[in-house]
């Protein structure tokens, strides 16, 4: 790494075709906890202590990109272990402090809670992982060509480091985050460099299990041999989604008044503020709900596309790097984020199993809001330190 005159001002340095639109979902999610939390106050409290405690995670959200904005690929390398073992230790000290009224309402053991404030580890798991992907990747690759013999070594590397992730999950009973450190595996191992002759068959094998656990689900005999995976509970979502009308009154209630607030607001919506379905929980999972209702399929679409902008932005930028180790973070953080957004607007309308994901820079609540504003700040350094370090074309330290 070879140290370059900077002739940029700090202002060009900061992408703002990045914080933009982060700015802007910001604000719908302001927005819309606002009128979540008129709408149910016995969940969620004053409207205004709502805005104001969002309002401060986002402030606090802030600094830290402001923190992390500071590190460049080189430093990011270095410290990836590091955070990835506090996040270990994170995982580990929640299962045995974690919040009792919080797990019996949630069904996992994944918060700790201090005062009003409450706090999921496993978000801040999330940037760490993604950041001890890319170093595996980048250091396989910098030592090995690639044969099917090393492709496969390094699929057991990234494997070795989920596993640890995994367990921790499990007996957290947090099967919905699980799915979002496989999806982060996954696309990494997509950019990784790995045979098409490897990754065909793997993710058709996924494809074929995840359609076989659907159809076990559905038959008493599948649901006993799955029961030592999954809680009964989950049988019941993955059931409601299936069949949402079957019984709208207990295990299919959420979902339904979910898709029934959303289809009121037919093409353009209620209006500002204009919420006449209860959805319960609404400021955090079905947040999305009130942007249907409010604006209609004019405004979901709106939503969907300020999230696609965002995520090309992150692409350019990461071309723009040509650094090897951005690219994998990238990647990481890209599928961390697209994700989220799938799993929560899909389980909004019934696309998708009902899993507790939170729809990123929008839904209610601090730890995901810090996880996904840690990836964005690692984004934003690539454009932030682009213009002062040169790297060989293999992105050498």
């Amino acid at each position: 790494m070879v140290k370059v005159e900077n002739k940029t001002n700090l202002f060009n340095r900061i992408a703002w075709n990045i914080v933009i639109p982060v700015l802007l979902l910001a604000a719908v999610g302001l927005y819309s906890i606002y009128f979540a939390a008129i709408d149910d106050p016995s969940h969620m409290g004053s409207p205004l202590k709502a805005v104001l405690m969002q309002g401060l995670w986002y402030i606090i959200s802030v600094v830290i990109v402001l923190f992390v904005i500071q590190f460049d690929a080189e430093q990011l390398f270095r410290i990836a272990p590091y955070v990835y073992g506090f996040g270990i230790v994170l995982l580990i000290a929640v299962l045995f402090f974690y919040n009792r009224s919080i797990a019996a309402d949630a069904g996992a053991k994944s918060w700790f809670k201090l005062g009003p404030i409450s706090f999921q580890p496993s978000e801040v798991m999330k940037p760490a992982f993604i950041l001890m992907l890319a170093r595996v990747v980048h250091q396989h690759n910098q030592k090995f060509e690639h044969t099917i013999r090393n492709d496969w070594n390094l699929i057991g590397k990234i494997i070795a480091w989920l596993i640890p992730i995994a367990i921790l999950l499990k007996l957290q009973n947090d099967f919905g985050t699980m799915l979002v450190f496989v999806a982060i595996t996954g696309g990494v191992i997509l950019v990784s460099g790995i045979s098409w002759k490897i990754i065909t068959p793997m993710f058709i094998a996924v494809a074929i299990l995840g359609i076989t656990v659907i159809i076990m689900v559905t038959t008493p005999q599948g649901q006993v041999l799955l029961s030592h995976f999954f809680q009964p509970y989950q049988f019941k979502r993955i059931m409601s989604w299936l069949n949402p009308s079957s019984d709208t009154s207990k295990d299919a209630y959420q979902l339904w008044l979910s898709m029934q607030a959303i289809g009121s607001g037919q093409i353009f919506g209620n209006g500002f503020g204009k919420l006449s379905v209860y959805v319960p929980v609404r400021g955090s999972d079905m947040v999305y709900s009130v942007i249907g209702e409010s604006f209609g399929f004019v405004g979901s679409v709106a939503v969907i596309l300020l999230y696609l902008y965002l995520i090309v932005q992150m692409v350019r930028i990461t071309f723009d790097t040509k650094n090897a180790f951005y690219s994998y973070v990238s990647t990481g953080v890209i599928m961390m984020i697209l994700f989220h957004v799938f799993e929560n607007i899909g389980m909004s309308i019934d696309l998708l199993p009902l899993t507790g994901i939170p729809l990123p820079f929008i839904s209610q609540g601090g730890s995901a809001l810090i996880g996904n504003m840690v990836g964005v700040g690692m984004i934003l350094s690539m454009k932030f330190h682009n213009k002062d370090y040169m790297f060989s074309k293999a992105g050498d330290f």
